[in-house]
């Protein structure tokens, strides 16, 4: 007799209260611990439920799943409070206990209770009964299978839970709804075949990586596609944040029948995919409380898809090869990449990498991790990477600085240059700026050629890709290095002769940044601040200097430490020999105690009361070193935060205190505020909160601290964005925006000043254009344009009417300008405004000549 023909036997009323009165009994006893209740500990399951026949516990099931329907049926609102929803929500855990019994269920119970789990309703926005334990019902199918073999009933129910898994709703774990699938899949598939073969293993087809990867595992015959089967099936489990050794064991021992160049040669192409791969915006439709929500969400892999991808990036451990390191490295940053409403795209993958990076032999890997932390923006990530370079140091035993200075890969230049030999074609390569080269071709009799030979396209191929490999990663680290040497001008470095010349001096890629910055060299017998030129060492005057390397130190020079006659004379130096500093020095910015700062002893106010766009600071703060905690509606006002940098070769922590801007509508779609109001820097010990008077603090570190700050302060002020106020931005600060945008210049922008006096008698606008207190102005034919040099924002005279342009940044006009320093994005933009203006009488875009000709 069937359970539902057991049903017509009796009166379902009666068997509804019986199992009613149970689950009342057991939510009274379970109390105000209802919502974290273990069924085990209540007298009410262990003397009266769990001695139920298997057939009445099959009844209690449906009973209690038919009472939950009934209550939340056209329920649009809940209480935790209420008695009735306490019993629906420990009936449901009491359910799920039940199904962990052993139970001797026949195919007609195992039906039923398919049907009822996934016929049945939960919520009024019709999330299908699938909240329940399916699961753990499989597993009960399974038992029953060992015990009498997969029936065509069973089956039938197995392929109707599979099917309705399918349906599940968005915010269900999708790892978990696929892992059932494949088990369902796992257990049929055992019984339908021998012990001998092996069931395939595919990567999930959600994303379009899962369908390229399975391509290239079918294209392999099937004797080699079976390995891959049990690699992907191995690699699907992978759990936790590192490998186990019998995992890397059992993993190697399986690409070694494939052939490890064959392995590498195939998950190569899936690693580079996914560096180029771009997430996928979908949007889900539900119904809650009588309203339909549109939910815009951003997938990047399939959840199963990483996990499995994880594993095998594991698998790399035993490669150590340059060209392995450099897709890991590249792929971990692609990992780490934000996406919207997310966060790191894949950051079980990144975390993997950075494993891998760590694990290789030498020490390239410890390069790429160097390279990482100056990268990625988030800080747990860093603090991974920081652990990792640390415990490498320890193991060589030396300093974190040290380790970083050895890791630095010269790829083989010197002086910045190299060359490849192709089959008597050569390919010269040189460095000439930060991230950029220019590679020339010369044919065998050493005459120029002026693109790629035709033989080394067709013949070379792979040859060629690998140079074209070596330009990008050669490009890719001198930016890290000289981002890296920016870092030590806050750290006071001293590096002992032999250091300085192996590591950077003479080194390969290094020595090009180098050569263009100013050093203290210390001896014996003097101290002198020089810098090389024509294969010699001079100091400001141009004068040749010469001192004892034995014995002596290096160290960069901060101009915080010179007086204003020897930083005036470095400028002059530069810009007389048209040296371009990688890492700004003689024009970097200094910040000195001021008289308000002495008097308010242990805060700084010199960068308070500014309105900082919130998520871009945030990035701002990540990638020179800062921790910050975006602030959010969810905190109601009530916590300030900090920026934080950590100092620990001064034992010192720096903060740079900020508020939300509480206003309607000024925070995103995640609650997280568009805007921070700008507060106090202050310093304290590492150990302690305690402040430290800012007369204790090193001028250096000052300097330094406070050069990031302004930084923060002049990229993300909302004055520097010339389409805020028209916009909406917030009324009650647009007095602020004001103010800020044609208001005083930073200490960037003095700087930025000072360039533009020299550079102006040089474009071909010097004519029309003059420097005028804390403006470029320039008269066009229509008007006379004022350009804050801070800004970059417009006035129109005569009545100081705004002109909102907003620049096109990947077009700067100072390419073929000596500028003594890089990375100034802002004075381009004020010559290319400039530019644009001087000849107004020939603008098209309707934007901005409607503006113009409003008077």
């Amino acid at each position: 007799m069937g359970l539902l023909d057991f049903f017509k036997g009796k009166s379902s009323e009666d068997l509804a209260s019986k199992y009613e009165r149970l689950v009342t009994e057991a939510a009274k006893e379970a109390g105000t611990n209802w919502w974290s209740v273990k069924p085990s500990q209540l007298k009410t399951y262990n003397e009266k439920i769990f001695i139920l026949s298997d057939q009445e516990k099959v009844e209690f099931i449906s009973e209690t799943i038919k009472r939950c329907d009934n209550y939340h049926k056209g329920r649009k609102t809940y209480s935790t409070n209420d008695i009735e929803y306490m019993k629906d929500r420990v009936g449901e855990t009491l359910i799920k206990h039940v199904l962990k019994t052993r139970l001797e269920l026949t195919d007609k119970h195992i039906a039923e209770l398919c049907t009822i789990f996934t016929t049945g309703r939960t919520f009024t926005h019709g999330v299908t009964r699938l909240v329940w334990p399916v699961g753990l019902l499989v597993n009960q199918i399974e038992k029953q299978i060992k015990q009498r073999g997969l029936s065509p009933d069973l089956r039938t129910s197995l392929s109707t839970i599979k099917k309705a898994i399918s349906v599940l709703d968005y915010f269900y774990d999708e790892k978990d709804k696929l892992k059932l699938q494949e088990k369902i899949d796992a257990i049929i598939f055992k019984e339908d075949n021998t012990s001998e073969e092996v069931k395939p293993s595919y990567f999930q087809t959600e994303d379009e990586f899962g369908i390229f990867a399975n391509k290239t595992i079918d294209e392999y015959s099937m004797e080699t596609r079976i390995i891959w089967y049990k690699l992907v099936s191995m690699c699907r489990k992978a759990s936790g944040s590192k490998p186990s050794g019998k995992y890397i064991v059992q993993g190697t021992a399986l690409y070694k029948t494939l052939g490890p160049e064959k392995f590498k040669r195939t998950v190569n192409s899936w690693l580079e995919f996914i560096i180029k791969y771009k997430e996928t915006e979908k949007q889900h439709v539900s119904e809650w409380q009588g309203r339909t929500n549109t939910h815009t969400y951003y997938q990047f892999l399939n959840s199963t898809n990483l996990d499995t991808l994880k594993g095998f990036v594991w698998l790399y451990t035993n490669f150590y090869d340059k060209a392995t390191l450099f897709t890991i490295s590249a792929l971990a940053e692609r990992a780490y990449r934000k996406i919207p409403g997310k966060g790191p795209a894949a950051a079980a993958i990144g975390n993997a990498c950075m494993y891998v990076l760590a694990e290789s032999r030498g020490l390239d890997g410890i390069g790429h991790l160097s390279r990482l932390k100056l990268r990625i923006k988030q800080s747990s990530a860093r603090k991974t990477i920081d652990q990792y370079l640390v415990s490498a140091a320890k193991k060589m035993g030396v300093s974190l600085a040290e380790i970083e200075d050895m890791a630095a890969d010269d790829f083989g230049l010197t002086n910045g240059a190299m060359s490849f030999d192709l089959e008597g074609y050569s390919a010269k390569l040189k460095i000439t700026g930060i991230g950029k080269t220019t590679l020339n071709w010369f044919k065998p009799d050493g005459s120029p050629q002026k693109s790629v030979p035709a033989l080394v396209k067709e013949k070379l191929a792979a040859k060629l890709k690998k140079v074209k490999s070596t330009i990008k990663q050669i490009e890719i680290n001198l930016t890290a290095q000289r981002d890296r040497i920016d870092r030590m001008l806050k750290l006071e470095r001293k590096l002992s002769w032999a250091q300085f010349d192996q590591f950077y001096f003479s080194h390969g890629l290094i020595s090009f940044i180098a050569k263009k910055q100013i050093w203290t060299i210390s001896s014996a017998e003097k101290q002198v601040n020089c810098i090389w030129l024509d294969d010699k060492w001079k100091n400001c005057k141009g004068e040749e200097v010469k001192f004892e390397t034995e014995n002596a130190t290096a160290e960069l020079w901060h101009p915080v430490k010179s007086n204003i006659e020897e930083i005036r004379s470095w400028r002059e130096f530069l810009e007389k020999n048209q040296l371009s500093q990688p890492v700004k020095q003689a024009f970097r910015e200094v910040y000195i105690l001021t008289d308000a700062e002495i008097n308010t002893r242990v805060y700084s106010n010199r960068m308070a009361a500014h309105v900082l766009k919130q998520h871009q600071f945030n990035s701002l703060a990540n990638i020179r070193g800062w921790k910050y905690t975006l602030l959010g509606a969810y905190d109601n006002g009530m916590f300030n935060q900090a920026a934080t940098i950590e100092l620990p070769e001064y034992n010192l922590k720096a903060e740079f205190w900020v508020n939300e801007i509480n206003a309607d509508d000024a925070f995103n779609d995640t609650g997280i505020w568009n805007y921070i109001a700008t507060d106090q820097v202050r310093y304290t010990a590492l150990n302690n909160q305690d402040p430290i008077e800012l007369t204790n603090i090193p001028a250096v570190v000052f300097s330094e601290v406070m050069r990031d700050v302004d930084l923060f302060v002049g990229v993300a002020s909302v004055g520097n964005d010339p389409t805020w106020q028209d916009s909406g931005g917030i009324p009650a600060y647009r007095d602020y925006w004001q103010s800020y945008s044609f208001g005083d210049l930073s200490e960037v922008a003095k700087t930025r000043k000072e360039i533009l006096q020299k550079l102006l008698p040089k474009l071909k606008i010097a004519s029309i254009s003059t420097i005028q207190d804390k403006f470029l102005v320039v008269k066009g034919k229509l008007r006379t344009y004022k350009i804050h040099i801070g800004s970059t924002n417009i006035l129109m005279e005569p009545n100081d009417q705004y002109l909102c342009i907003v620049p096109d940044r990947s077009k700067p006009n100072t390419e073929n300008l000596f500028i003594p320093f890089e990375g100034d994005s802002g004075l381009s933009v004020i010559i290319s405004k400039a530019l644009l203006l001087s000849e107004d009488d020939k603008i098209t875009d309707s934007t901005i000549t409607s503006q113009i000709n409003r008077k």
